[in-house]
Parts: C-alpha cells; structure tokens; sequence
C-alpha cells in the first residue's frame, strides 16, 4: 500500500464536509471496552500483556513514518500533522478506540485506499494491519477493511479487524448479538465470502462516515458474495450515515436472507470536489432519472444473485431502497416488510437487466419518486398469501421453518408514492404485475414509459385498485434522459417525420402494452412517441373512464441540464393525431370505455357485449378517416380514428 503523509483530523475531515467537533464528540462519547469474539482468538493476541498496554503511549512526529507490523493496543496515540502511519505491503491499518473504528480517511476524493488522520486517540486504542482484501470494479482496485471477513471456513482473522466487534458471541459459524460501530470512512462490517454459510443474529451496526463504492461493496455494513454462499441475517438493526454507506449488499450468485430487522440509511457530505460520474466514481444517483442522493439502502448485484427480506423496516433517505444493478438472472423478493424513502427524492425498487425480478408480498411501499424503476427486468406486487410465500420459500431456498410461515400474516401490498408509479428508462421487455388486492397510489403518473417495449398486467379480481393523482394511468414518451452528467435535453420542435414503414394499426413486437381484467379504472392513456411505437390497451371485464389517444407531450421548459433535474420525467399533453405512435384500444366482453375528452385511436376493436359510451348528459361521435361512423358491438375499426365527446 502506497504510503500517505497524515493531514490534521481536522483537514482530512474538512475537505469532505465533516466538522472535527462531531468526529471528536463521538469518539470520546463510547466508553466500553473490546470483548473478545466467543471461541475465536482475542483481537489482542499479538499485543503486549493488558497493564503494558495500558500505560503504552505513542506519538508520530511530523515527517516521522511507523509501519505497525502486528496488532498494536495503546492507551494514547498522537498523530502530527505530516506523520505516516502505514501497514506492510500488503496490509491495510485500521484504527479502533474503545471498540469504535475511527480515524480512517480515503487518500482522495475517489480515494481506492484509506489513511488514519493525524490527531489524538486515547482510550483502548487497538491498531490492526489486515490481510488486504481487494475489490475490484470498472477497472479500478479497491482496499476493503472490515471487523469480520468470513470465509467458506468461518472466521478469517488475518483480513478481520475483530478489536470493532464489541459483545456478544463471534464463532465461525455464527454472530449474535455483536455491535460494530463506525465513524471513518468506508470501513466495512460483515464479509461473508468464498461459499460461506454464516448466519447474523441480532446484530447492531451503526457507521457514520461516507463510503465509496457500492459497486465493490466499499463501506457497507453487510455483505454476501459469491456462489454458494448463504447469508442469514435475522434480528438486525442496521442504522448507517454516510455517501455510499450501505446498509445490506447481495452479490456474485450469494443468496442473503434478512429477517425481522431495521435497516435505514441516510445520506453524507460529498467532498467540495466531487463530480457525479459513472462507473468507478460513481457516488450520486444520476440526475438524468429525475432524482437525487448519495446513499441506497441495498443493492443486488452480479449473476444468480438473490435477496429476500421478510417482515423488515427498510428505508433510505434518498436514492434508493431496494436496488439491483448490473445483474443477470437475479431476484429480489419482499414478504410483509415496509420500504420507504424518508426524504423528497429516490425509489422503492429498481429491477435492472432483462433477466431480473423484483417480487413484492404483502409489502407496504411509502417512497418520493418512484415506486419501481425497470430498465427491462420485472416486477410484481401482489398478497402475501400462504401459496405465494410457500412458493417463494422453495424458489428461492429460504429453508423457513413450518413455525415461521406459519406466522407470517397474509395481507394485500399497498403501494404509496408521493411521485410516479413505475418508470421505464432504458432496456426493453420490463414486465410489472400487479394482483391481489393491492392498492396502488400516485401523486403523478402511474405507468410512465420512456419509448422502450414494455408490459403492464393488472388483475384487479381480488380487488387490486390503481389512483394516479394527475389523472394520467399510461404515459408513453420519448426519453428525456440527455445521456450524460454533462448533457442537456432539448424538446423536440415539429411534427416527426411520418414513417411510412411503420403500421400504426398493428400490434409489433416492441410496442408497449397494457392489459387490465376485472378492474374499474379512472385516468387517461397517452402515447407521445414521436418514433415508431405503438400503445395497446386492453380491457376484459373492466371499465375505464377517461382519455386514450396519441398525443404531443411538453417539458414545462424547452432545455433541461442538471440544474432543472426535477424537470425530468415531468410532461403536460395535447392529445393530437398519431404520426408513429398508434393507439390501439382492445374492449373484451363485459367492458365499457367512458370517453372523457377527444381521444384519437389508430384501431378499435369493441367485443359484442362491450361498450363505448359518453359521460351522462354528453353525445360521443366517431369518425374514421374523416367520415362518420355509428360505433356498434362487435365491430373493429381500423384508420384514423377521432372520437369526440360534446354537450
């Protein structure tokens, strides 16, 4: 590991937002003292005997370098400003006092390494060199720490730092009721690797500091990674501050298991320099969604990752709940658990790549933004009836008890959001479900399409209700993402270009579809494409009152750059004839569409035992190409079609 020169604490804090006054307030406010992990080696086996190390004080003068070589505890350590503390090659140095990890600092804004920062540490000051643990993502290299690597044997304890595990009882197999806490930088918490079979109960994880990369899992309190490896975590409070800290990490085929537990994460200070970028530096939640925030809850990631939490709190103030990312034939499933966003912007769920599935039972959403966000994976919000959670129990290997699903209460999942519903941005074949009884409430749009093939299925025969609080159920438009952090979005002026290719009147494998059964429904349906995509509605054994048709679509302002991100997804509509954006309306048996307003159609097809109707006290008139045309049962009407509603 390179060797860093210490700044003050106080520098090294500044230049990322942090006052030294809070860092000091919490590191002298922890007065227990280190246990040592149940039937696992001390973290002071290599130390001096306990009244040496009591009365070891040590100082590291300006320009002087020490390399700790063992494990090291002292009673006081002073750091001058331009002292170099540093581990072997192939060491990473942390810093504990009384239990806490403190003192860690990134060598830079988009730091792959940390350094302790000059200052002054007394109390049971323990300093571990670890076995260095590599992370690697987007072409850079990442130096994890944690208090607990655990391997396909148990306990690693040369890549452990266990002087931050306070309490309870650390075996191979097993931690319960342990406590790890801390206040540098991108320290990690649990490590379980390799084919690990490791279970966390009760466990109380509290890091305030940012981290770095969620992608590596860089300063995430719990993480399960690759193949073979089952992670149960059970009783968990995780409570975590910081830019990148994150609460719980599934990743590389592992499959993690939390139950009745709380994890809340809350956003850090970015450093003055810090620029949103992608890949390696990515710290921010790109803009270009219409959303903002350093922290997310939770990520999936990786191939034949699953996920699942039951009768859990989870929540982030901002970004994301439930995210995966950079998946492939992953799950992520909720059973009876609450996922909200604390703040005023970020998603419920975010189910990334075609192969990804994000399944939620009897979960209660309350989020800002977004309820779900798919770039092609699918999604589904249903009850958490016995045969669902049965299901999913063998599925995805949960191993429940018969006492534990048996306990699990069956209800209907209410989903909330203070935003849209669920959002299409990038990818295609993005499926969203939604059945049982669940209740689904948004202050603006319901579905929103940015132009990629989509499916939205609603069964409403167990009493599934939609409410989109603009009034708007379906929006398909073009995206409005400008592709970069950099980049800006200008509305397109003009009628497009027909294309003459393109049937409007049929149904493409790439068109976006909506099909709703046994449901009564209150909205409007607006496909603004300017390229060629067709929007088909279909309707079996349901009423729909409002608006369907081909529409324009407008931005409030003509130019949107990260400065207007709120602008983002935002967009009034005019409905006006189809160019390339074909609205095909299917009525099964037993349905009724009440037309609320001009709706321009590119094929109508009405079963005999369906209807079209007006409002009470209104006429409805029909055009095709231009001419009149009496709407009758069982008819399909292909062309230009107008409907028009008048007193």
């Amino acid at each position: 590991m390179s060797k860093v020169t210490n700044h003050t604490m106080e520098q090294c804090l500044a230049e990322r937002g942090v006052t030294m006054r809070s860092r000091v307030r919490a590191l002298i406010a922890v007065g227990s003292v280190v246990a040592a992990p149940a039937l696992l080696a001390p973290a002071t086996a290599h130390a001096a005997t306990p009244a040496a190390a009591a009365r070891r004080r040590k100082t590291v003068a300006s320009g002087e370098t020490w390399e700790v070589a063992a494990i090291t505890r002292l009673d006081e350590l002073v750091l001058e400003d331009g002292s170099v503390l540093t581990a072997p090659e192939g060491y990473s140095l942390s810093l504990t006092v009384n239990g806490v990890e403190t003192g860690s600092v990134l060598d830079g804004t988009y730091g792959w390494t940390t350094v302790i920062a000059a200052g002054v540490y007394r109390g049971d000051v323990v300093l571990t060199p670890a076995a260095e643990h590599l992370e690697s993502f987007a072409g850079a290299t990442f130096h994890l720490r944690q208090a607990v690597y655990v391997g396909a044997h148990g306990v690693v304890t040369e890549n452990s730092v266990l002087s931050g595990v306070r309490g309870g009882r650390l075996t191979d197999a097993y931690a319960r009721s342990v406590s790890l806490t801390s206040t540098g930088e991108a320290f990690n918490g649990f490590f379980v690797a390799a084919g690990a079979s490791y279970t966390l109960e009760d466990p109380r994880i509290a890091f305030d500091g940012n981290g770095r990369l969620d992608f590596a899992s860089y300063g995430a309190a719990v993480t399960g990674a690759g193949a073979g490896t089952r992670l149960v975590v059970d009783g968990a409070d995780i409570d975590n501050r910081g830019a990148v800290r994150t609460g719980v990490i599934a990743r590389d085929g592992a499959s993690v298991i939390v139950k009745n537990s709380r994890i809340h994460t809350r956003e850090g200070v970015l450093p003055d320099d810090y620029e949103p970028g992608f890949g390696a530096n990515m710290m921010t939640v790109p803009w270009m969604l219409g959303l903002s925030g350093n922290v997310r809850a939770t990520n999936v990631l990786g191939n034949n990752t699953t996920a699942t939490y039951l009768n859990s709190r989870v929540s982030s103030e901002a970004w994301g709940v439930l995210s995966t990312d950079s998946v492939r034939n992953s799950v992520l499933a909720t059973v009876n658990c609450t996922v909200t966003i604390t703040g005023d912007s970020g998603y419920g769920t975010y189910a990334d790549g075609g192969s990804q599935q994000d399944v939620f039972l009897g979960t209660r959403f309350d989020v800002a933004t977004f309820a779900a966000i798919s770039t092609g994976g699918s999604v589904a919000f249903a009850d958490s009836t016995r045969e669902a959670v049965a299901a999913l129990n063998t599925a995805a290997d949960l191993r429940l008890s018969e006492r534990e699903l048996a306990a699990i209460d069956p209800r209907p999942s209410v989903v909330s959001s203070r935003g849209f519903g669920v959002m299409w941005h990038s990818g295609d074949g993005g499926r969203v479900e939604i059945s049982g009884g669940t209740r689904f409430t948004t202050a603006e749009t319901m579905f929103l399409d940015k132009g990629k093939q989509m499916s939205i299925v609603v069964d409403g025969s167990q009493g599934a209700r939609l409410h989109a609080g603009n009034g708007v159920l379906v929006q398909i438009m073009e995206t409005d993402d400008p592709g970069s952090m950099t980049g800006v979005y200008t509305e397109p002026t003009g009628d497009p270009a027909r294309n003459t290719g393109f049937d409007t009147t049929t149904e493409h494998t790439a068109d976006a579809t909506a099909s709703f059964t046994d449901i009564s429904l209150t909205g409007d349906f607006y496909n603004a494409m300017r390229t060629g995509k067709n929007l088909i509605s279909t309707f079996r054994r349901s009423r729909v009152e409002g608006v369907i048709s081909s529409s324009t679509s407008r931005h409030a302002v003509a130019t949107i750059t990260s400065a207007e991100w709120q602008q983002i997804n935002h967009v009034t509509n005019t409905p006006t004839p189809a160019i390339n954006n074909g609205v095909i309306v299917k009525l099964g048996a037993g349905s009724v569409w009440t037309v609320t307003g001009t709706s321009y159609l590119t094929k109508l097809v009405v079963d005999a035992d369906a209807s079209v109707l007006a409002p009470p006290g209104k006429s409805l008139t029909l055009t095709v190409d231009g001419t009149d045309t009496t709407l009758t049962p069982g008819t399909t009407y292909t062309g230009a079609l107008t409907l028009t509603v008048a007193q």
